[in-house]
C-alpha cells in the first residue's frame, strides 16, 4: 500500500464506520465513503475523503460513486436496521435483480454474500471490515474485577451454547439467559432491545451472550460490544456479559471495562464453552 492508494467504505450506523475511516486515514489511505438515509452518522462525512448518501436500494449509484473515484477495494462497516431497510429501500434496477437472484432465501449473511459477489463482478473487492483492525477483536480472559459467580457459570454455558446455535440458523448473535432458563433471543429487532426484553423477564439478574454466527462470513456484521452494550445491561439489570474471544469486536475497550466495573458486570471473553466448564 502507499501513500494515497484508495479504499471504499460501505457505511451503516455506530461508531464503527468513523473508526475505519480514522485508523485508514492514519495509514495513508483515502477513503470514499458511502453512507445511507437514516443510518449513517453524518459527522463521518468529517472523516472521510468523500461520501456520498444514498437510500438502501441505490447499487447503481452506488457503484457509480465507487468507479468515478477508481475504488477497487471496498469495506462493509456499521449495522443496517432490518426496520429501517424493510421501510426506507428504494430498489433500483439492480437491486430488483440482486432480490430476484436470491429466489426468496433471503437471510442476512446470504444477501450480503450475493451484493459482494455483484460488487465483485464489477471489479469491486470486498475486504474484511477488521484488516485494517486487528486490535479490536476481543481478548480471551475475564476482563473486570468481577469474576463469574459458581451460580452463573451453567447460565453462560447456555447462554453461549444457544448464541451459536441461533447464530447457526442465522437468526441473530445474542440471547439473555437466567435461571436454566432463555428469557430473549436476538431478532429483527437487535442486541439493545433483545437485552431489554430479556431483563424485563429476569428476577435475578440475567447473562447476556453474543457470539459470532458459525457460518459468519467477516466481511459483514462482525459482532460487536462497547460501552453501550454495558449501559443497556445495566438498565436490563444484567449482570454477565459472555462474548467469543478473537470473533467478536470490542470499541472502546478500557471505557467500557471501566463502566462494568462500576455497575459490577461480569465482562468474559470465551474461546468455546470448554472455558467455562473449567470454572465450575
Amino acid at each position: 500500500m502507499t501513500m494515497g492508494s484508495r479504499i471504499g467504505l460501505i457505511a451503516g450506523s455506530g461508531r464503527f464506520p468513523i473508526i475505519f475511516a480514522e485508523k485508514a486515514a492514519q495509514k495513508g489511505y483515502l477513503v470514499y465513503a458511502v453512507g445511507y438515509h437514516g443510518e449513517t452518522a453524518p459527522e463521518l462525512a468529517g472523516h472521510v475523503f468523500a461520501m456520498e448518501t444514498l437510500y438502501i436500494g441505490q447499487i447503481k449509484r452506488l457503484l457509480t460513486f465507487f468507479k468515478k473515484n477508481r475504488i477497487t477495494e471496498v469495506v462493509m462497516a456499521g449495522a443496517i436496521s432490518k426496520t429501517n431497510a424493510i421501510s426506507q429501500i428504494r430498489p433500483d434496477i439492480k437491486a430488483m435483480a440482486l432480490i430476484a437472484g436470491m429466489r426468496h432465501d433471503t437471510h442476512d449473511d446470504r444477501v450480503l454474500r450475493a451484493f459482494a459477489g455483484m460488487l465483485e463482478k464489477e471489479g469491486i473487492l470486498v475486504r474484511a471490515s477488521t484488516f485494517l483492525l486487528p486490535e479490536l477483536l476481543a481478548e480471551a480472559g475475564c476482563w473486570t474485577r468481577q469474576k463469574p459467580k459458581k451460580d452463573e457459570i451453567p447460565d453462560m454455558i447456555l447462554g453461549f451454547n444457544i448464541a451459536m446455535a441461533i447464530g447457526h440458523l442465522d437468526i441473530g448473535q445474542c440471547v439473555v439467559v437466567s435461571g436454566g432458563s432463555v428469557l430473549a433471543v436476538e431478532a429483527i429487532d437487535g442486541t439493545d432491545s433483545t437485552i431489554l426484553r430479556g431483563g424485563r423477564l429476569s428476577k435475578n439478574g440475567a447473562v447476556v451472550a453474543k457470539v459470532c454466527k458459525p457460518i459468519q462470513d467477516f466481511r459483514f456484521d462482525v459482532p460487536a460490544v462497547g460501552v453501550q452494550t454495558i449501559r443497556t445491561m445495566n438498565e436490563a439489570g444484567a449482570r454477565v456479559l459472555v462474548i467469543e474471544a478473537g470473533r467478536s469486536m470490542v470499541f472502546d475497550r478500557q471505557e467500557m471495562i471501566d463502566l462494568a466495573d462500576r455497575c459490577k458486570i461480569t465482562v468474559m471473553a470465551i474461546n468455546d464453552a470448554t472455558d467455562l466448564e473449567k470454572l465450575r
